[in-house]
């Protein structure tokens, strides 16, 4: 049985029609995230793991080179 993804933009997204936000959708097993520029490139996890992401990101213990 397929699964039809419904995918959502991010709240923080700049709420205009441009190609600036992160999108995700869920299925039964798994979070997809994606750039809504590369919307043919998926990130695919669980909750665990990403919400291990997200609190770390809060902490301050994920950090980011530009």
């Amino acid at each position: 049985m397929s699964h039809t993804l419904h995918w959502q933009k991010s709240t923080f997204s700049d709420g205009g029609e441009g190609n600036t936000c992160v999108e995700i959708a869920t299925s039964p097993d798994t979070l997809h995230l994606r750039e809504s520029d590369s919307p043919g490139v998926e990130l695919i996890t669980t909750p665990g793991p990403l919400a291990h992401l997200i609190l770390g990101a809060k902490a301050g213990a994920v950090r980011t080179t530009t």
